[in-house]
């Protein structure tokens, strides 16, 4: 019989394979002491090993800029500042000195003392660095105790589905994607330093599984699905004949690819359709224009301080924001400004204590609170939109003061740009994303001041039914199509069209077919999803009717519940799109 886990998507894709249960873990350290004079032996032992960390984090980090680019490599630079650590290098020492312990034994000791610490704090950025000092606590007592180095983590033999309870990023740098067919842990989130790394090679990632490693046996068969966020081992038939209709429907989608990339995004009877990418990274931008992005709807900034020791200057964000505007010189370019707090937060902001982070300190509220952040970043967006038709839109917007102030900043630095003699462009678009029920109950005042509306779904459906999306548990309470999330989607778009400025939707049920279904019945005709959707957004696109999806959208606004109004959308989208090919990645049916 099957088991199916649900855990949460990190990095797209889809995989069928045998399971190795990667093993390397916390070495056993031996309970030992010294005399007194082999004290000093041990500290030069432990400052040796450092030493040789250090060297080899540089390594890697080089390796990983030759693979993935410079700013992938950054993510090492927590580490190899942690090598140098007073914290862990003086407690260290102080403990092999004053309890004459080996110098494995006093590092160990340090390690789950400043681990115990760090773990009181329930906030995924803290996960992250203990993440990253597990990884050095692995290498340095691997070396101390004569162990292979933790970055060979022995995988022999055909091609697997990785489980393990997590993944440092120093192996995630030597994952092989001819070898490696998906990864799948215990603990993690989509911003874990290492699934980053995943997602640049484009490993299948599900993450947050809870006790797969306990369930997973080597060598069993298992399913990995990372775009739903699902696992499944020992797969039945039926689980197997659903993975290769999705593998079949997907391979002959890249085959296409080139194709319906060259096609208009316009349905049936003549609607034109912006049809945008979500962008994580800068070099993400050359495969979202292969697969047919006429522009960039979101571009998530987070990527330049997540993991950060140090806030990135204005010259590299500069840089950064440029090369994704002229991969699309004839596009629009829509730039989040850090939405930063809930899952994402650069290690060089004190971070607040917070018992519920994502309705804490986070997005524009961070921004408008760190000025120097804030005008850093608005500067760098400045100076790149001499180079494209960027546009800013600001997370997480409640009320009106929060655009005026944002404005405010803007002159300034446009000011100060003249007087440098910098280049802009002086016609740049600053919008808000919806993503509260207060920005929905507000969006009549809002779009006085705002040029566009760039609607995030993902945390408007939790914020409107108090689901946190990062929970596994929660799963099958979050769901899009509720009809208070539906109403509100209406309600936005209908006073943007009455102010007369453009609405478009960036979560993630623009890419889902029904959804994208809905929004064009809502009259929403700008969607930006992530770039492996493209093709088969488009292909929803092409085979639908704007007048049917009109019908459809009146019908669902009147359903009483959530089933009831996807039951109306499947109706209405008959036989124009072919949803059984979407099976593998999205729950359709009505009844479910």
């Amino acid at each position: 019989m099957s088991i199916v886990l649900n855990g949460l998507a990190a990095s797209e894709g889809i995989g069928l394979g045998p399971v190795h249960i990667l093993s390397s873990g916390v070495p056993e350290v031996p309970h030992e002491n010294v005399t007194e004079d082999r004290v000093e032996e041990e500290v030069r032992r432990f400052h040796e090993a450092r030493e040789w960390a250090r060297e080899r984090l540089e390594a890697i980090k080089a390796r990983s800029e030759e693979l993935l680019g410079p700013v992938e490599a950054r993510i090492f630079d927590p580490q190899i500042l942690m090598v140098d650590d007073v914290e862990i290098a003086d407690g260290t020492v102080c403990y092999i000195r004053e309890n004459h312990l080996t110098a494995p034994r006093a590092f160990e000791w340090r390690m789950i003392e400043l681990q115990t610490m760090m773990a009181r704090r329930a906030n995924p950025m803290v996960m992250d660095k203990l993440n990253d000092l597990e990884d050095l606590q692995v290498r340095l007592l691997n070396r101390m105790l004569g162990l292979p180095d933790p970055s060979d983590f022995g995988f022999e033999g055909v091609p697997a589905i990785l489980v393990a309870p997590n993944i440092t990023p120093s192996l995630a740098v030597h994952l092989d994607p001819s070898r490696i067919l998906g990864v799948a842990t215990d603990h993690g989130t989509r911003t874990s330093h290492w699934a980053i790394l995943a997602r640049s090679l484009e490993i299948p990632v599900v993450v947050g599984l809870g006790g797969i490693t306990a369930l997973a046996r080597h060598g069993q068969e298992a399913i990995l699905d990372g775009r739903i966020g699902r696992v499944v081992l020992d797969p039945d038939e039926r689980d197997r004949e659903v993975f290769e209709d999705r593998r079949s429907q997907l391979q002959g989608m890249e085959e296409e690819i080139q194709v319906v990339a060259s096609l208009e995004s316009v349905t049936r009877d003549g609607q034109p359709v912006a049809l945008r990418a979500n962008l994580d990274l800068p070099q993400e931008a050359d495969n979202a224009a292969l697969h047919g992005a006429e522009g960039v709807g979101l571009y998530r900034t987070e990527f330049l301080v997540v993991g950060r020791a140090t806030m990135p200057g204005e010259e590299e964000q500069f840089l950064a924001y440029r090369q994704v505007a002229e991969a699309f010189p004839q596009g629009a370019i829509y730039i989040r400004t850090f939405d930063l707090g809930g899952d994402k937060f650069p290690m060089f902001l004190h971070m607040p204590a917070e018992e519920n982070p994502f309705l804490g300190w986070r997005a524009i509220r961070v921004c408008l609170d760190e000025p120097e952040l804030f005008r850093t970043q608005l500067r760098a967006i400045l100076r790149a939109s001499a180079f494209g038709d960027l546009r800013i839109m600001l997370p997480l917007v409640n009320e009106v003061e929060e655009i005026r102030r944002t404005r405010e900043m803007l002159e300034e630095e446009e000011e100060r740009l003249d007087d440098d003699g910098i280049l802009f462009n002086s016609g740049y678009k600053l919008g808000t994303m919806i993503e509260t029920p207060a920005a929905a109950l507000e969006a009549v005042e809002l779009a006085r001041y705002s040029d566009f509306f760039s609607i995030g779904t993902n945390d408007l459906v939790q914020y409107t039914l108090a689901v946190d999306r990062t929970n596994s548990r929660l799963a099958r309470l979050y769901n899009p199509f509720h009809p208070a999330v539906v109403r509100q989607l209406y309600q936005v778009a209908r006073i943007g069209r009455a102010a007369g400025i453009e609405v478009s939707v960036c979560g993630e049920l623009a890419a889902n077919p029904l959804g994208t279904f809905l929004m064009l019945g809502l009259d929403i005709t700008a969607l930006s999803v992530a770039w492996p959707a493209l093709p088969e957004v488009k292909q929803v696109i092409r085979s639908v009717r704007m007048e049917d999806a009109r019908v459809a959208a009146r019908k669902a606004l009147a359903a009483p519940s959530a089933e009831a109004l996807v039951g109306t959308l499947v109706e209405g989208i008959g036989d124009s799109v072919d949803l059984s090919a979407f099976l593998g990645r999205w729950n359709l049916s009505p009844e479910s």
